[in-house]
This record gives structure tokens, C-alpha cells and sequence, in this order.
């Protein structure tokens, strides 16, 4: 029964392998095949974790990985997030030289999400990082521009010294503790040496937040959003970042009260909302702007982190919170591709009174980002901060209020724009922009779900909880 437990990630893998030998042999007119491929894999994977979602709490792989309601929701979401994914790429790259290799890195990369979220071990940890980041360097190196290679360049450097101190800090704990299994630290760092475990947990953080694209390694996400292209940027700024916070959420917990660990992530989340949301201020390329936003984001979701173990909230906060960033995001995603060679905030002038639906999955894409009701966001915000209320971190909440404030003016920049007057989309200067078909569409339905998934969040909090 153990290989049935990990169907969705075999699945996935087994679409990846079986997308690379297809586009192998099918010429560039037919490589549409293998789009199909990724597709029903990636349904077929998050069909197959909802039904394990109905069993017990199960522990495969004599306890390394964990079958949970947490790893179900993530394998739904980031399964469904990648082919969402996949369907604004075939605007992009259908009957291209590397369509086939994109939707192959796209699946294993999202293997490499699935294993980090359901991660009992930090040995499984390090393969879940590994497996979720190599395909992500050459997804955003991809297209072969300047940009796209330097912000390749940059992901990689980084990955690396990131990935050497996630690797080191398990050497560390497993030398202090003897033991890499998650249900066994928490006893054997209570009586391990302070200075140690600090080092090892805080190295072992630092190496997620790269993954996660939040502070101290967020420097490659604005380039990433930025040199590559729209539904690469839509992916790397939304996928992975599921599974790696709840890698940190499960290693949060696990933490003895020796040191003040919530004290650390509670800055953590201070830092990433506060310099994502100040970064973004002044960015005019739209890919760019959300790339940013994207770091503030991961600030949001270290807040039910900080009281891990403490509010009995925090997980479910957490999970609400995942599900309507991921709609939310890949809609905001989803008009740049719709538009790709508008890369300024200037160019989208009219676009709202040109393409009425896209502008109005803007206006509801840009406001769920900030956390306006009845969104997804709002409802994932509003439970966060119960949840940091709750477990002593008032301030913290206060903080993440100032910040949602503070980001409503760089998204107000963008709704001001696309309904204000200009030639670049105005229809009586050189007649209607035709946007991408795929794109407009997922944009579109992606607004509605962000607005239907905050309206009925009472029974997602249900199905989390």
C-alpha cells in the first residue's frame, strides 16, 4: 500500500519522464501531445490526492513523509497551480523548439514541491529541495534572452549557496542530535548544545526562504519575474512556495521552547512584507511589480508560522491562506501573459475600458492581493492574524494590517493605468489589442474563484480544520 500513499508524486514524476521521451520523438508542429501529457498527469495526480485526502493520517517510508491534510491540500494546489500553468504556456510556447522540455521541468519541479510539503525527515527535505529546484533553473533560463539568462544566472548562484547551507545545517543537527527523523527532534534538541541548534535551524530556514522567495533569499525573484517568461514567472513565483513554507511550518513546530524561535520567524515575516511591499513601489515592469509582491506575500505566510505549535489555528490559517494566494497570484499572472509585450505600467492604458473582463480580473486580481473582502486573501489575512493574536503576537498582526495598507498604492498604480486614457490599447488609435486566448480565459475564471473561494471560505475553513 506504501507506493498508493505517494501516487500523486509518482504520478507526476512518471508524466515528467513520459513528456521528455514523447517530445523527443514528436516533431514541433505535434509537440501539443505532450502538453496534453502534463495535463492529465497533473489532474490525475491532484484526483488521486483528494481521494487520499478521505483516508487517515498516514506515515510511508518508515515515517520519512507524511500523508496529511496538509500535504493533500498542497498536492491539490500546486498540481492544479502547474496546470494552470501549462495552459498560459501554450499561449507562449506552443510548436516552440523547448515546449516539451518546459512542461517536463514544470512537472518535476512540482514533484520537488509535493515531497517538501510532505517532508518527515530532513533528509527528505534536502531531496524535496533539490528535486524542486534544479528543474527551476532551467525553466527560468528557458527563453535564451539577456534577461532571462541573467536572472538564470542569479536563481543559480543563489540556489547553490542557499542549497550548501540548508545541506550543512542538517549535517549540523544530525551531529548534535543523531537523528534527521522529525519525531524524534523535538526531545533531542531540547538537551542539545543552544549555540548549535541555532545555528542549525536558522541555516536550515535560511535554505527554505530561498525556495520560498521570502527574506533573507528573495534576491532572485523580481529578476525571475522579469527575465523569464509569463507563465514560467507565474510559476516559479507561486508553486514552489507552497510546499517549502509548509516545510518550514513542520520544522517550526517541531522546535523546542529553549530559544525564542517565534520571535525569529516573527522578524522573518516582518522583514520579507515590509521590503517586498517598499521594493515594489517603484517598479514599472507589471512581471516585475508582482515579483516583488510576491516576496511581501511569503511575509504573510510566516505569520501563522511564528505561532506554530502555539494558536491552534495557525496550520489551517496557513492552508487558507496558500489556496487564495495561488488563485490569486496565477490570475494576476495570467493578464501579463494575456499581454506579453506590454512590460510597462504605461502600456497598459485603457486596457480596462478595451478588454472589459480582463480589466475587471485585474481590478478583483490587484485588490485580492492587498487583502480586500470578499476575496480569498482577505479571508486568508483576516485568519492569520487571529491566529498571531492568538498566540501572543498582537504586534504582529498590527504589522501585517500596516503593510496590506501600505501595498494598496503600488497595485492602485496599475487599476489606475488600465482605466485611464492613453494610445498604447485605446481603441481609436490603432484599433483593439487581440489578448492571448488561453490567458484571457484562466484570467478570468482564476478572478472568479478568487472572489468565489473568499465567499465561501467558511467551508474551506471546515475542510482544513
Amino acid at each position: 500500500m506504501e507506493p498508493m500513499l505517494l501516487l500523486p508524486e509518482i504520478l507526476l514524476f512518471l508524466g515528467g519522464l513520459t513528456v521528455l521521451v514523447t517530445g523527443s520523438f514528436q516533431p514541433r508542429e505535434r509537440q501539443w501531445v505532450t502538453r496534453i501529457i502534463a495535463a492529465v498527469a497533473l489532474v490525475a495526480s491532484a484526483v488521486a490526492a483528494g481521494i487520499g485526502m478521505l483516508g487517515p493520517t498516514e506515515s510511508p517510508m518508515l515515517g520519512a513523509f507524511t500523508v496529511d491534510v496538509a500535504t493533500g491540500i498542497v498536492r491539490i494546489i500546486a498540481c492544479l497551480g502547474t496546470a494552470v500553468v501549462v495552459g498560459l504556456a501554450s499561449d507562449e510556447i506552443a510548436g516552440t523548439a523547448r515546449e516539451s522540455e518546459t512542461y517536463t521541468l514544470l512537472l518535476f519541479s512540482t514533484t520537488g514541491t509535493l515531497v517538501l510539503a510532505g517532508a518527515d525527515d530532513l533528509l527528505v527535505v534536502a531531496v524535496g529541495f533539490l528535486l524542486a529546484s534544479v528543474p527551476f533553473y532551467g525553466l527560468i533560463g528557458i527563453t535564451m534572452t539577456r534577461l532571462g539568462a541573467e536572472a538564470a544566472m542569479k536563481t543559480y548562484l543563489l540556489g547553490a549557496l542557499f542549497g550548501i547551507i540548508l545541506l550543512a545545517s542538517i549535517v549540523v543537527l544530525y551531529g548534535v542530535t543523531g537523528s534527521t527523523d522529525h519525531a524524534e527532534l523535538p526531545d533531542l534538541l531540547a538537551v542539545a548544545p543552544r549555540g548549535a541548534v541555532a545555528a542549525g535551524v536558522v541555516g536550515l530556514l535560511v535554505g527554505l526562504l530561498f525556495k520560498a522567495g521570502g527574506v533573507p533569499g528573495h534576491f532572485w525573484v523580481a529578476d525571475a519575474a522579469e527575465g523569464s517568461g509569463g507563465a514560467v514567472a507565474a510559476f516559479v513565483t507561486t508553486v514552489p512556495k507552497i510546499g517549502a513554507v509548509v516545510a518550514i511550518y513542520r520544522i517550526v513546530e517541531l522546535l523546542p521552547d529553549t530559544l525564542a524561535w517565534p520571535l525569529l520567524v516573527a522578524v522573518l515575516a516582518t522583514a520579507s512584507m515590509t521590503l517586498g511591499n517598499l521594493a515594489a513601489y517603484w517598479q514599472d515592469d507589471p512581471r516585475r511589480l508582482l515579483g516583488w509582491s510576491t516576496v511581501s506575500q511569503v511575509g504573510y505566510m510566516l505569520v501563522p508560522i511564528a505561532v506554530a505549535g502555539i494558536a491552534e489555528s495557525a496550520l489551517p490559517a496557513l492552508l487558507l491562506y496558500l489556496v487564495g494566494y495561488t488563485v490569486t497570484n496565477l490570475a494576476a499572472f495570467a493578464i501579463t501573459t494575456a499581454f506579453p509585450r506590454h512590460r510597462t505600467l504605461d502600456s497598459y492604458r485603457g486596457m480596462g475600458r478595451a478588454h472589459p473582463w480582463l480589466g475587471g480580473a485585474l481590478v478583483v486580481a490587484l485588490l485580492g492581493l492587498v487583502g480586500t473582502p470578499p476575496t480569498a486573501v482577505f479571508m486568508g489575512k483576516l485568519t492569520t492574524t487571529i491566529a498571531a493574536w492568538d498566540g501572543g503576537l498582537a504586534w504582529l498582526a498590527v504589522v501585517v494590517f500596516i503593510n496590506s495598507v501600505a501595498s494598496l498604492f503600488y497595485y492602485l498604480r496599475w487599476i489606475a493605468r488600465a482605466y485611464g486614457s492613453g494610445e498604447s490599447l485605446h481603441p481609436s488609435t490603432f484599433g483593439v489589442v487581440t489578448p492571448a486566448r488561453w490567458s484571457t480565459g484562466l484570467a478570468v475564471v482564476l478572478a472568479a474563484m478568487t472572489l468565489v473561494v473568499g465567499i465561501g471560505a467558511g467551508l474551506l475553513w471546515l475542510a482544513v480544520t
